[in-house]
């Protein structure tokens, strides 16, 4: 029942937002403040669509539908970015980019590990600022390569942390420590990861949490 209440939830939550901001539309006196509220609109809609689809995508993962492909983890990242930049700047966010990898192929799935990193970002995005911008970063580890979202928010609660330090979060929990993270977006994280035999997992830090995805490297040969 737990699970089902956290879905819904954070299904709800874009919704209520939505209204919020069509409601205030009557309380613009300009041209350029209503198109603003209207961007936000339609950006608050893709994300609620995106979770929407990404339930989706779980319920069908049995169908091994998603094939794994060399990918471009770098591309993806950027892909990732420019989805998400204008709700971080909504929200008076920053979020840089670090790319140190020298292996540029790994094996994947786009679509799922697009979706992996876009709820990394969109869990980061709740903490930090200007100062303090949360960070991609790629980087090889080993054999594999690491895509790390760093961010500067509460601590993960013990619970949550024992069960991503084991791989796998079982279902959608709330995380009351980190008020506006994504206990949803976590679980299709941790899903998605352990369909592309991928290691899903999160550093603590004092003052926040680097959420993770090791990724195998291709055995196809990649050109600078």
């Amino acid at each position: 029942m737990e699970s089902e209440v956290v879905v819904a939830h954070e299904l709800k939550a874009p919704l209520s937002l939505m209204r919020q901001l069509a409601l205030s539309l009557d309380y613009e006196d300009s041209l350029e403040g209503a198109r603003e509220v209207g961007k936000q609109i339609v950006a608050t809609s893709d994300r609620a669509i995106r979770q929407v689809n990404d339930l989706t995508k779980i319920a069908r993962l049995d169908e091994a539908l998603f094939e794994m492909e060399p990918v471009n983890p770098r591309a993806v990242c950027d892909e990732v970015v420019n989805e998400l930049w204008q709700w971080f700047r909504f929200n008076r966010r920053e979020l840089s980019i670090d790319y140190r990898n020298k292996r540029r192929l790994a094996v994947a799935n786009t679509q799922l590990l697009h979706s992996v990193v876009y709820n990394f970002c969109l869990n980061a995005m709740n903490y930090g600022g200007e100062e303090l911008p949360s960070e991609i970063a790629v980087y090889d580890r080993g054999a594999k390569i690491r895509i790390e979202v760093r961010d500067f928010g509460p601590t993960i609660p013990t619970k949550i942390w024992r069960e991503i330090k084991d791989g796998f979060v079982k279902k959608p929990v709330a995380t009351p420590m980190r008020p506006g993270s994504s206990g949803l977006g976590l679980y299709i994280a941790s899903r998605f990861s352990s369909y592309m035999h991928s290691d899903f997992g999160l550093i603590r830090h004092r003052d926040g949490t680097s959420f993770y995805i090791d990724l195998p490297v291709s055995g196809q040969l990649s050109f600078l």
